[in-house]
């Protein structure tokens, strides 16, 4: 697997490698799941998460908004005679689907899964040609929609926000202008202009594509927004003493979570400009480190793991604080015109 969202993963002969959970060990270390307890894995994916846990002796609850996960894990269900339920959901309304004593653990691993680059049909990676889709859930808007319809002011910010694409407005422009030509179709079509207009440089470590099909992706699937509502949903449903296990693969994944932390540890917040807003109660604990990264040894085995970052808290008996999104400061892209309409 790897870490950026237009490569593939692949084996030495080209050929599609096993499902490779990252952080594996430190998840599993963090979360510790035992006989008794529940654990809800709100991003199934092939269920290497779910496998490992399960193997521990915990129930486990797990959700995924692609009904291909979905329909690849029944096997896996019906293997665990009733310890594992598997749920067509997106992880944000993971609440409802905690049982009312609550919730043991939570484990959030955030991106996209190797299947889904895996599947050209699905448009997630520019080095396998298929249809600009990108839809983890395979319904609503895709990337192609955005492409070919959204105001060039628009693409810059998708792509300036969330790819942190310094070459935003040139891309923008640059589709602005084929798009009339003809509709941007397939994902090669969207790789081939952005190679011509930002070429690729003997330093780069990354193909010229890959911020822009980030971006797309995220955007897309809102996949900031429900990171961050997955994590208010996650404090509202863990009992005391849970478990919250969050891996990310993106600063701008993390720097959510990391916000979500710093603001639930009830330390008191500001500045030598502003007043001290007063201490209120913790709702999370921090669990060992701050951030865990992976090994040498693992990136090396596993690539994708390169960019990974682990943050874990554990739940105080405290009452859930607001869902506030301000907190998190995310780019204001709600307010994006209707896709050129």
């Amino acid at each position: 697997m790897v870490a950026n969202p237009g490569g593939g993963s692949t084996d030495a002969g080209g050929g599609p490698v096993r499902h490779i959970p990252v952080l594996l060990f430190e998840v599993l270390q963090a979360l510790q799941p035992a006989p008794g307890k529940i654990i809800l894995d709100g991003t199934f994916g092939a269920g290497g998460y779910t496998s490992a846990i399960l193997a521990a002796g915990a129930d486990v609850i797990a959700l995924d908004r692609d009904p291909t996960a979905i329909t690849a894990g029944q096997e896996m269900v019906a293997a665990h005679g009733g310890h594992l339920s598997l749920i067509h959901s997106q992880f944000s309304d993971l609440a409802s689907h905690a049982p009312e004593a609550g919730l043991d653990g939570v484990v959030l691993d955030i991106g996209v899964s190797s299947m889904q680059i895996d599947e050209a049909e699905r448009g997630f990676s520019f080095q396998k040609n298929g249809p600009l889709d990108m839809r983890m859930s395979a319904s609503g808007v895709s990337a192609a929609d955005v492409v070919n319809r959204a105001k060039v002011a628009d693409l810059i910010r998708i792509f300036h926000f969330l790819g942190e694409e310094s070459q935003a407005p040139r891309i923008a422009h640059a589709i602005e202008k084929k798009r009339t030509e003809k509709p941007f179709e397939t994902t090669r079509d969207l790789a081939g202009l952005i190679e011509i207009v930002t070429p690729r440089k003997m330093k780069d470590k990354i193909h010229p594509a890959t911020r822009v099909f980030q971006a797309l992706r995220v955007f897309v699937n809102d996949e900031l927004g429900e990171l961050a509502q997955a994590l208010f949903a996650a404090e509202r449903s863990l009992k005391p003493g849970g478990r919250l296990v969050v891996v990310t693969f993106h600063s701008l994944e993390d720097r959510i979570v990391k916000k979500f932390f710093s603001d639930r540890s009830g330390r008191a917040s500001g500045s030598r400009h502003l007043p001290v807003v007063h201490e209120r109660a913790a709702t999370f604990e921090a669990i060992g480190k701050q951030m865990v990264s992976a090994s040498e040894a693992e990136a090396e085995a596993n690539p994708r793991a390169r960019s990974a970052k682990l943050r874990a808290g554990l739940r105080t008996q405290a009452a859930p604080g607001a869902a506030d999104l301000s907190i998190f400061d995310l780019p204001n892209l709600a307010s994006l015109g209707k896709l050129g309409a």
